[in-house]
């Protein structure tokens, strides 16, 4: 028995208990549509059921999350619509063989839902990579969420063109002739997408940002770590837990700065200095240079420093009664090298990257010595912890140099110097 015979059956039953043609053509279009819509529900039902089966013993035999991806983006139920839909459009033509114009109806709507669900399809199937591949190393801090947008995109594209030449009988290739009069238009409503779509692959190809990457921006208030990177914008969660949208394209047309080298490299930098007052800064006599002698650190750089200083002295008869005259160490400088020998012996500092204590140009506010050097450890709570522990070491040392350390008169000061002098005014 072929499909036209099951499709009349009906009919034939209606003319024979004496119903005109038409009632019972019409009679027989409503059961047989009814029945095809009831089977094809209970096929779909079947057949999610038997893939979910499948990939149920899949998922335990393997340790591999894709076809959890699978199940999560409904891939498997997507197809068995796309079955379905098939199959409609297999049995219509024979149902309503006796109304062409209604089947010819149909026929179109179910062209159209097919387009639709293919591109559904496609795009749960992109989705199921997507996720994939973010659970792999190599590609957690790739842009694909980027490229994922760019094929659905054209994906869409292709189907609303092939749904316009379903919809009017025209062909592509007319669409796409009146596509191309309006493409300035188009290019107009597209122009931030085109300027995302090709910041993206300029910076994956340029390797500019990763996910996961803190960058800068100040001109956007952005200061954190890189969550997503797609087709229009960069998400960017700031240290404060909130979350800045930068354009994508403005990556490449203003600056930012991206802190990625720091990350991988061996150290964070340190760069901070102390401003010494210039008054506190003098020539060290004997008496202050057995003093300094006491200092562990430094006790082998003075004796040497001092012993050459005493053959140059005395090979070019230097009178010394005048401290200034021939060559000398000061406070500062004797410092310096001390703040010098606590880098080198520091644990935390990476002894492989550039340390250095250099004496910067002189200001209003004091003489900076600058610390230059390399944290072992990245993580910005222990940098800082680093960082004020070599700082609070120095500040306490300094006094130690006969030095003072620069800082505006505060109200104590004053009050301090109304004591000594009463008749002074604040």
């Amino acid at each position: 028995m072929d499909v036209n015979s099951i499709t009349h059956y009906f009919y034939k039953v209606f003319v024979e208990l004496g119903w005109d043609k038409s009632t019972a053509k019409l009679i027989n279009v409503i059961f047989n549509t009814t029945i095809i819509l009831i089977a094809t529900y209970i096929f779909n039902r079947i057949l999610r059921n038997i893939f979910k089966r499948i990939l149920g013993v899949i998922a335990r035999k393997t340790i591999s999350q894709f076809d959890d991806h699978l199940y999560h983006n409904k891939v498997f139920l997507n197809f068995c619509h796309l079955l379905s839909v098939f199959i409609l459009k297999w049995v219509i033509p024979f149902i309503f063989r006796d109304y062409p114009d209604t089947k010819d109806e149909i026929d179109t709507f179910l062209d159209i839902v097919t387009v639709f669900l293919v591109i559904w399809f496609i795009r749960s199937i992109l989705l199921t990579l997507k996720d994939f591949l973010n659970t792999l190393e190599n590609f957690k801090d790739k842009p694909i969420e980027s490229y994922l947008q760019v094929f659905l995109i054209f994906s869409w594209a292709i189907g609303f063109i092939i749904v316009f030449t379903i919809l009017t009988g025209k062909s592509i290739v007319e669409f796409l002739t009146a596509l191309g009069a309006v493409s300035a238009i188009i290019l107009l409503i597209f122009k931030d997408t085109l300027l995302g779509f090709v910041a993206s692959i300029q910076v994956t190809v340029n390797d500019t940002v990763r996910i996961g990457d803190w960058i800068t921006m100040e001109k956007y208030g952005a200061d954190g770590d890189v969550i997503e990177i797609n087709l229009a914008s960069v998400k960017v969660r700031n240290f404060d837990n909130t979350i800045t949208t930068i354009p994508t394209y403005y990556l490449i047309s203003d600056s930012f700065k991206n802190w990625r080298g720091m990350s991988v490299s061996g150290g964070r930098r340190i760069k901070r200095a102390l401003l010494i007052q210039a008054t506190s800064i003098h020539y060290v006599n004997d008496e202050e240079l057995e003093k300094f002698k006491k200092y562990q650190l430094i006790t082998d750089y003075i004796e040497k420093r001092q012993a050459d200083i005493n053959d140059y002295n005395k090979q070019h008869e230097i009178n010394k009664e005048i401290l200034m005259n021939g060559r000398n160490m000061t406070n500062f400088g004797i410092f310096r090298k001390y703040v010098d020998a606590y880098l080198n012996q520091h644990s935390a500092i990476n002894k492989d990257m550039m340390t250095m204590t250099r004496q910067l140009e002189p200001t209003s506010q004091g003489i900076p010595l600058e610390i230059y050097a390399f944290s072992k450890d990245k993580v910005w709570k222990n940098y800082e912890h680093i960082i004020a522990d070599i700082f609070d070491h120095l500040l306490a040392a300094t006094p130690y140099f006969n030095l003072e350390l620069y800082e505006l008169p505060t109200g104590y000061d004053f009050r301090e110097l109304n004591k000594i002098n009463p008749t002074y005014k604040n």
